[in-house]
């Protein structure tokens, strides 16, 4: 089954930029992927990351408020049809940038306002921020996001 933005939406009641195409379909992706400072990681990918097979919540149709940005602003929302998504915020992450765990026996959306939904293919995934480093570049400095 397809979804459009419109109809996450309009689940969520996250309003996203007029710049957006609301009326496209969002593709679902089954590897790595971003949507703005958050990666979306299969768990099979990631060294040293725990979660227990407790505490997990059902991913309700409204959608789940995984992280708001500065100053309260932008939320990324989970969203997913009622009884096919759980969520836990409980995972052992010796980095500490895991937000949580997802697990769904079908697609979930991410949704944002300004970057819109993705698609996360059913799977078990991390959810976690990226890193910001400063790295050394030819005697230069710059920063950089990087995913470890």
């Amino acid at each position: 089954m397809t979804i459009t933005l419109a109809e996450l939406t309009s689940r969520t009641g996250v309003d996203v930029l007029d710049h957006l195409e609301t009326q496209v379909a969002v593709p679902a992706v089954a590897g790595l992927q971003a949507q703005g400072d958050l990666l979306v990681i299969p768990i099979e990918l990631v060294a040293n990351v725990r979660v227990p097979d407790n505490r997990w919540i059902e991913v309700p149709l409204a959608g789940i408020e995984i992280v708001r940005g500065a100053a309260g602003a932008n939320p990324h929302v989970l969203v997913a049809d009622p009884g096919v998504c759980r969520w836990t915020t409980r995972v052992a992450d010796p980095e500490g940038l895991a937000l949580g765990c997802l697990d769904t026996r079908a697609t979930a959306y991410l949704l944002h306002p300004e970057h819109g939904g993705s698609g996360i293919a059913p799977g078990r995934y991390l959810i976690r921020r990226q890193r910001e480093r400063t790295l050394t570049t030819s005697g230069s400095m710059r920063n950089a996001l990087i995913a470890d």
